[in-house]
């Protein structure tokens, strides 16, 4: 989590104290001269059907070659190991996992502060663990002496990235701050975030402002 996120909330905080055809001449003048012998006959059948069905055979080939090599190809490309464009039910349940996490660590009041804490060891590891838990004293501070209120809705989220273990998503929030005795306050929020698939839950490993 950078600490431009939770300062920022910090901030607001303080002011609120925030998508072929053959072409055949007309001209029989222009006809090729068969004076060479090879000239049809009456009692001769023509070469153009065999010649033309000679021709459509090594087409055929052709294209079944090149659509063999190019559906390989897309086979074979990063974009198809990509979850997320092929997973919907992996890519619903990221989304949903990270949506709840960030709902629960952002949101608090003056005497419950305690809530978001203890999400935050739930749903957050590594970095973004660290950092939270470096930032939210100062936040809990000034929640019990202002009586200030944060709570946090995710608008969207998108799954940019997803593969068996990990995921990457933007997420839009919208914020409310609320001091009591005054008037709320209503920020949004642009968030990028790195998840991680451990012990069958999501949980957030790194979050930073866009």
């Amino acid at each position: 989590m950078s600490e431009r996120t939770m300062l920022e909330s910090k901030a607001v905080e303080d002011r609120v104290a925030n998508d072929s055809e053959w072409d055949r001449p007309d001209d029989p003048e222009s006809t090729p001269d068969c004076s060479d012998g090879t000239a049809e006959g009456p009692g001769r059948r023509p070469r153009w059907p065999r010649l033309l069905g000679a021709v459509v055979a090594l087409a055929l080939l052709a294209t079944g070659g090149y659509l063999f090599a190019a559906g390989q190809q897309l086979r074979d490309t990063p974009a198809t190991a990509n979850l997320a464009l092929t997973d919907t039910e992996a890519t619903t349940r990221v989304t949903g996992d990270v949506s709840n996490a960030l709902g629960r660590i952002f949101s608090y009041g003056p005497d419950a502060t305690g809530l978001a804490k203890e999400a935050a060891q739930q749903v957050l590891a590594g970095k973004a663990l660290q950092q939270y838990a470096a930032l939210f004293g100062q936040v809990e501070k000034q929640a019990t002496d202002q009586k200030l209120t944060l709570t946090t809705h995710v608008v969207r989220a998108g799954v940019t990235r997803l593969s068996g273990t990990g995921a990457h998503l933007l997420v839009f929030l919208d914020q409310v701050y609320e001091r009591r005795g005054r008037p709320a306050t209503t920020a949004s929020a642009q968030l990028s975030v790195t998840a991680e698939l451990r012990d069958g839950h999501w949980r957030i490993v790194e979050i930073s402002s866009i």
